[in-house]
């Protein structure tokens, strides 16, 4: 079966994030495919490469640019929803005149419109969060 996935909190928000990933791991596991993982809302802030959790807490963003290696996952930040929460790559570094940039290793940003294909595409679409 093919997956899509949308996530819709922040790494340490709620649950979402982290039982996104533990899905993620097990429907691979389980020999299915994952299209792509979709994070809109809150679920942004799963792409900054500033999180540093403390030592003893689990390093969610590391994990899923890991797993985004491993697998070759395709991470979607929302654009819209990136911007608001101040997340940004070079593209959109250099188009907003910014001086960094903070998108993690494995993520990428773009549009909706990438959320609508991983539906036409996918066999279900899975949401975490509301």
């Amino acid at each position: 079966m093919k997956f899509g996935i949308q996530v819709n909190e922040g790494p340490y928000t709620h649950e979402a994030s982290v039982s996104a990933l533990n899905f993620v791991k097990a429907a691979l596991d389980a020999g299915h495919e994952i299209f792509r993982v979709f994070f809109y809302h809150d679920g942004v802030n799963n792409g900054t490469r500033l999180t540093t959790p403390p030592q003893d807490d689990i390093n969610i963003v590391q994990s899923w640019s890991e797993l985004a290696e491993k697998h070759n996952i395709d991470l979607v930040v929302c654009v819209a929803a990136a911007q608001r929460r101040g997340i940004v790559d070079e593209g959109e570094q250099e188009r907003n005149g910014k001086d960094a940039n903070n998108i993690a290793p494995g993520f990428r940003i773009s549009g909706l419109g990438q959320l609508i294909e991983a539906g036409i595409q996918c066999d279900r679409l899975v949401v975490f969060g509301d």
